[in-house]
């Protein structure tokens, strides 16, 4: 199994439960203004992290697909004001973890730097949510990540390339043959 697959395999199943989920409990929360705003330079950073996470393959990837646009509406509109102030954070967090490592800020850095970077917080995120206590707000890779997959699998991008996609709906067939390494159905 490749990454990619793997990625399709727990998006509907993570993205749907846990980003889903606290957004049909809670609800979008437009009504909500907040003083933190995203600049352009914040967007193309998080179009190049969602892009490290998920990468131009065979299919377009997270930047096309234009995930940080979409993560900033999600942020602004969708999320309480402490989740937004972690979010903002972690874009600075994020520069200063690549600073300290490599001399340089996330967006001079090699691909493989990057990847090296986003797994390492990735573990740390992982580590976070194993320990926090039900009242913490999660990581803030943790909430990037998820409205990357998020982003990205529910794009036009996402649900016509990267999944299988058939325009006009027909009757319901729920015994379909299956073959390993099919693309999911959008």
């Amino acid at each position: 199994m490749d990454r990619r697959e793997a990625i399709r395999s727990i998006s509907l199943l993570l993205g749907g439960t846990v980003v889903g989920g606290t957004y049909f409990l809670t609800g979008c929360r437009a009504n909500e203004t907040t003083t933190l705003t995203f600049t352009k330079d914040d967007i193309a950073f998080l179009d190049e992290v969602a892009d490290t996470i998920l990468p131009d393959t065979e299919t377009p990837g997270a930047k096309a697909a234009k995930v940080g646009e979409f993560m900033t509406v999600m942020v602004n509109d969708c999320y309480e004001k402490e989740d937004q102030e972690i979010f903002h954070k972690g874009i600075k967090q994020l520069n200063d973890v690549s600073a300290k490592k490599y001399g340089k800020g996330f967006m001079k850095l090699t691909p493989a730097q990057r990847t090296e970077i986003l797994v390492a917080l990735d573990q740390e995120q992982k580590d976070f949510q194993k320990n926090k206590k039900p009242e913490e707000r999660s990581h803030y890779f943790r909430m990037m990540k998820e409205l990357t997959l998020l982003g990205y699998f529910t794009s036009e991008i996402g649900c016509t390339q990267a999944r299988r996609y058939v325009e006009r709906p027909g009757s319901y067939n729920g015994c379909l043959p299956y073959k390993k390494g099919d693309k999911a159905w959008a």
